[in-house]
């Protein structure tokens, strides 16, 4: 528990007094679990149906970057096929899965809010490696055989969201060549180390 409140005070003091910061380092390392929906949009989504994906997240800052902060992270996302497309076409089932990895930068603008909760606003962009696979299972009467694809892609996400520290909403745009989708993550952020 006094970590927590350690890591809330500490947040709150660096982005409220930043240019006030004494000249020793302080820095700290986070960890967040994100989950949410993920819209598929553009050619991607008259082929797919809302999917789902979640992620693991370290992110680093000091106060040399405030309010800057480095992040990496790895997910799994998971599209089923859509129904419609299945009515016109000779699939009897699509399904993409996906491994994005990430590595990225944050910005947290000051609080619109802080007199029960601190709501910040904030901004993200980030290059992602993604490894796709993609199960393809025709209709018996189409002749054609299953067949499973498995592509690696590189891309870039940019988003937005609001911050209350220890929980986050973000909205992204994430694109790749012939697969665009937004998405949507709840994340819970935890303090690992944080040092003055």
């Amino acid at each position: 528990m006094k970590k927590i409140i350690l890591f809330i005070f500490t947040c709150f003091a660096f982005l409220t007094y930043a240019e006030n910061l004494p000249a020793e380092k302080a820095r700290g390392f986070f960890f967040s679990i994100g989950v949410g929906p993920r819209l598929p949009v553009g050619s991607f989504s008259n082929e797919s149906d809302l999917g789902y994906g979640f992620n693991l997240e370290f992110s680093y800052t000091d106060n040399e970057y405030l309010p800057i902060f480095i992040y990496a992270k790895a997910g799994f996302e998971q599209y089923p096929g859509s129904a419609e497309f299945y009515q016109t076409s000779d699939y009897n089932n699509l399904s993409t899965t996906s491994f994005p990895v990430v590595l990225g930068a944050r910005y947290y603008f000051s609080p619109i809010m802080e007199n029960v909760v601190l709501f910040m606003p904030l901004v993200e962009v980030s290059a992602v490696y993604n490894f796709f696979s993609r199960v393809h299972q025709f209709k018996p009467t189409s002749g054609r055989n299953n067949f499973t694809e498995e592509v690696s892609k590189f891309g870039f996400n940019a988003g937005v969201g609001i911050s209350m520290f220890l929980v986050e909403i973000i909205l992204n745009y994430n694109y790749f060549q012939s697969i665009q989708f937004v998405g949507v993550d709840l994340k819970v952020r935890l303090p690992l180390y944080i040092s003055f």
